[in-house]
């Protein structure tokens, strides 16, 4: 049985989008990240993955993100939700077999969705 988890987490960050006129002010948002692995349930245990396999992955970007400038990070010069969907998985894909998709919620009426392609 296939069965896609996700975990959410939050961070707040300040930003400039340099090719956006109306963003090129420094502004900030209460980001919201959601992490999803994809892959199938072992029969015996009822189980696909540990959540804290998710949860400790992300501990050390969401300490490099939240509460900072994302133009000051290395590959968030311009930090587009589309691009922060793409840094992210670059450096999740490693540490998360399966990870099937990584969605940024930039406002409660705006976000993207990337699955790696």
């Amino acid at each position: 049985m296939q069965v896609i988890l996700t975990k959410k987490f939050r961070f707040e960050a300040a930003q400039t989008v340099p090719h956006i006129t109306r963003c090129k002010k420094m502004h900030g948002h209460s980001f919201k990240i959601e992490i999803s692995l994809k892959g199938e349930k072992d029969p015996t245990t009822g189980y696909f993955c540990d959540h804290a396999l998710i949860s400790k992955a992300m501990a050390p970007l969401i300490e490099l993100v939240d509460h900072s400038y994302l133009n000051d990070i290395e590959g968030l010069e311009n930090p587009t939700i589309e691009n922060m969907c793409g840094w992210f998985w670059e450096k999740l894909a490693p540490q998360l077999p399966g990870l099937y998709e990584i969605v940024i919620h930039e406002t409660p009426k705006a976000r993207c969705t990337y699955r790696g392609e």
